[in-house]
């Protein structure tokens, strides 16, 4: 049931109850397109608590369009650190600095120049556009079509392209008349705060009369999405070589590669190994592990001790790995290898790591500096 009257009743009851309970949010004290992109980006697959510290310390120390695209690419890394989804953060800065080559620096109003801007895709060019310059612009996310789909009663499935394209119609077709940027944010809202996934608030619903999911009892079963691949478990072998005489208390991490997974971080080696089965004989991965880092120029003794265990989860692949305390056996050359490092806990913020790192190593400096 999409008549004019059944949408102006959502239009205007959503609204309503936005202007009430919407929550106070950092990046909603301001129409600043800038603080709303930043945003927008943090906030895809990470949950709004969670964003808020990240946005306002990013803030902080990049607090124009220009001093983000002036600023070196590891500082960016090192305020992205912790929000995972590091190419999110170059994209950002790449584009920041697109804006400030061919537009003066300042985000454009028009649909196709904001959507070409790299990592923008059709969500982030309508929130910018609706939210910043209350353009009648659709926001269409997760929490949108989920939204959409309960209360039209709408049984396609979400994650087929051609029903975005058409719950991107539909949303725009419901966007009250110089409302676009308290709309689209009540949308969000709704879905976030009361018709969540697992449990919608439907009591509570502030357009819950007329929700036509509800009415047939289908709120639940709502929306239709079938399940994305599982995610492949990678294997991995890590060493932990610590320092000794000059180099005590600290240890040997490397730099990631300039592309690709991670791209620049720092980390601790680590090779990936076969399978499961390879991984679960420790004398076979430290033997690989050892010969990968004398490729490197670094010769380590690789002890078959686990010391650590840990993983980290990508859209597509999850790491699982395993952490081998090992020894240097030339410390001071290993210092001269390229892309390797010496640290200890007085270096560690200085440089930006991936969450399985940043926790391993921090557990292991917290152990250190008790004995």
């Amino acid at each position: 049931m999409t008549s004019e009257s059944n949408k102006s009743y959502f239009g205007e009851n959503l609204l309503r109850w936005y202007r009430k309970e919407r929550r106070d949010l950092p990046w909603r004290r301001s129409r600043d397109p800038y603080h709303i992109w930043v945003s927008e980006i943090m906030l895809q697959q990470t949950r709004v608590d969670t964003v808020i510290p990240y946005f306002n310390r990013f803030m902080g120390r990049f607090p124009t369009l220009r001093h983000l695209a002036e600023a070196p690419e590891e500082d960016v890394l090192k305020h992205w650190e912790g929000l995972g989804y590091y190419s999110r953060a170059r994209n950002l800065q790449s584009a920041a600095r697109e804006v400030v080559e061919r537009y003066e620096g300042a985000v454009p109003r028009v649909k196709a120049e904001v959507s070409t801007l790299k990592g923008v895709g059709p969500y982030t060019t309508g929130a910018i556009l609706s939210i910043a310059y209350d353009q009648p612009e659709p926001a269409v996310d997760g929490n949108v079509m989920r939204v959409l789909s309960r209360y039209f009663c709408l049984e396609d499935d979400i994650a087929r392209p051609a029903t975005r394209v058409s719950m991107e119609s539909l949303a725009q077709s419901l966007i009250p008349e110089g409302q676009a940027a308290d709309f689209n944010q009540a949308l969000m809202e709704l879905g976030a705060m009361v018709c969540t996934p697992k449990s919608p608030s439907c009591p509570i619903c502030p357009v819950g009369e007329r929700c036509e999911g509800r009415l047939q009892g289908k709120e639940r079963e709502l929306p239709v999405k079938t399940k994305a691949k599982k995610a492949r478990p990678v294997y991995r072998v890590a060493a932990l070589i610590e320092g000794t005489g000059a180099f005590a208390g600290k240890v040997l991490v490397r730099q990631r590669p300039e592309t690709g997974l991670l791209a620049q971080m720092w980390e601790l080696p680590h090779i990936e190994v076969q399978d499961e089965e390879a991984w679960a004989r420790l004398e076979e991965g430290a033997g690989s592990l050892e010969a990968a880092l004398a490729e490197d120029g670094v010769r380590v003794r690789a002890a078959t001790e686990v010391v650590g265990e840990a993983q980290h989860i990508f859209t597509h692949l999850v790491w699982r790995i395993k952490v081998l305390r090992a020894s240097a056996l030339e410390e001071r050359f290993v210092e001269g290898s390229s892309g390797y490092r010496w640290i200890g806990p007085e270096q560690f913020e200085d440089y930006a790591w991936p969450n399985v790192f940043r926790k391993l190593l921090t557990e292991y400096f917290l152990q250190v500096q008790r004995h």
